[in-house]
């Protein structure tokens, strides 16, 4: 679904250019616009009787790009799952211990070392009579 929405998006892009750069411009700038060079109808205070079909492709493209990009933008944070940098290295250190680089003794056993069991308290000594 989102494949065919993305590829309707760029299809729709592509009418939408077309549409916008076959127009004819309007031209004249602003003084133009407040009756300088003509005062046609299509003048700043002037009405605008009908649009034309490209005018009418242009917002109809333009309406239709915005929702399907606001759909798509939808679409694509529903479907993420947040993850961290850290994953795949915790992951590669869960599946393979490392094994020690050298024969050398570790400075920190790896195995609990059994304390000696403590020394049975001496008897007090016995006093002897003297001879």
């Amino acid at each position: 679904m989102y494949t065919f929405l993305l590829v309707l998006l760029v299809i729709n892009s592509l009418v939408l250019i077309a549409a916008v750069l076959l127009q004819s411009g309007k031209g004249g700038g602003l003084s133009a616009n407040f009756g300088g060079a003509s005062s046609s109808s299509d003048s700043f205070v002037g009405t605008r009787q009908a649009a034309n079909l490209l005018t009418r492709m242009s917002w109809w493209g333009g309406g239709i790009f915005l929702v399907l990009a606001y759909v798509l933008q939808i679409m694509g944070t529903r479907s993420r799952i947040p993850t961290s940098v850290l994953d795949p290295l915790s992951r590669q250190t869960q599946s393979a211990p490392a094994a020690p680089a050298s024969n050398a003794p570790s400075a920190v056993p790896l195995t609990p070392v059994n304390p000696a069991p403590p020394a049975a308290p001496a008897a007090p000594p016995t006093k002897t009579p003297p001879k």
